[in-house]
């Protein structure tokens, strides 16, 4: 199923064409049977939840990210921070991504604003009570029958911001990040706020959940020709990989190759998407009409008994390693 979008949507390479994306597909979690989610999950490696969360809760947790942020500049001078509206008479250059360089090489504001979208990470309003949010994990220990006891939702988020105009988020599948484990862990990200087609929400790669496991297999077997030790085979920076981990910066280009295309769609506050080690995702960048910014987290639950990848207990530093 193919969509018309009447603006083009931008990747790190390019526009995307038609043919290059179709619908990613709803599920409603208040009808549709768990079994059948289950289903959804482990055949198409994505599950595209509406309104699980109460929106109210969400908006709450993005106007204290905003607000916490508006001393760097970033926000359009008299917005309500809940609504997000970059500066635009600001260079985009002022407001990296969090993990973009050191701190001391940057120029004052672009410090000031990495060591808030940092420090953000830390504050009760969104480690505790978004990303423990009591709904999320009654609904993880439900949907992937571990039991509350063992559903452990990882220290380590990425709490993104994505201005508009600013480089997307390459192609990837997160088990790359997560070696020091068993393959077990499953990615809820969440959109903290309405992403619009263009707003630079993630793309689901079809049938990118079987392609990323066959990279796996081929970097690990890579790995033991190559003489990699153990801990180099688990690094997703080691030689065999580009030095940001990720699989390319091009989406356009790495859909045509394989010949799938990339599955989008618009956000709400209270959605949710959850995806598996492998699913092969990326972003689009960010090009909303009204200067809206993108925030985001990706969180991840593991299965407490059996071996997770222990780095990821500890909240997200700059230069982490991981």
């Amino acid at each position: 199923m193919t969509i018309d979008i009447e603006e083009p949507l931008y990747v790190n390479d390019g526009p995307l064409q038609p043919s290059d994306y179709a619908q990613l597909q709803p599920s409603d979690p208040a009808t549709v049977p768990l079994e059948e989610l289950r289903r959804r999950l482990r055949d198409d490696g994505y599950l595209f939840l509406k309104g699980l969360l109460p929106r109210e809760d969400v908006l709450e947790a993005r106007r204290a990210y905003f607000s916490y942020l508006e001393p760097s500049g970033v926000l359009k001078p008299g917005s309500d921070p809940v609504d997000g509206i970059f500066d635009a008479s600001k260079n985009v250059a002022e407001f990296p991504g969090i993990g973009v360089g050191r701190l001391e090489d940057m120029a004052p504001q672009a410090q000031e604003f990495v060591t808030r979208a940092l420090g953000a990470h830390s504050q009760p309003w969104y480690n505790q009570t978004l990303c423990k949010h009591p709904v999320l994990l009654e609904f993880m220990a439900r949907f992937t029958g571990w039991g509350i006891e063992n559903t452990l939702p990882l220290e380590r988020t990425l709490l993104r911001n994505n201005i508009p105009q600013a480089k997307a988020i390459g192609v990837h599948y997160d088990q790359i990040f997560l070696r020091h484990g068993e393959p077990t862990s499953v990615t809820v990200w969440v959109p903290m706020g309405n992403v619009s087609l263009r707003g630079g929400g993630l793309i689901y790669l079809e049938g990118g959940h079987v392609l990323g496991r066959q990279f796996e297999d081929e970097f690990t077997e890579k790995a033991k020709v190559t003489g990699l030790s153990m801990d180099e085979a688990k690094s997703a920076f080691n030689r065999n990989m580009l030095s940001s981990g990720v699989l390319t910066e091009g989406p356009a280009a790495f859909g045509r190759e394989y010949g799938r295309r990339w599955l989008v769609t618009n956000y709400e506050a209270g959605d949710v998407v959850l995806h598996t080690p492998y699913m092969i995702h990326a972003s689009t960048i960010n090009h909303d009409p009204d200067q809206v910014i993108r925030l985001a987290t990706d969180l991840r639950f593991v299965d407490s008994s059996k071996p997770w990848d222990e780095r990821w207990g500890e909240q997200f530093r700059l230069g982490d390693g991981v």
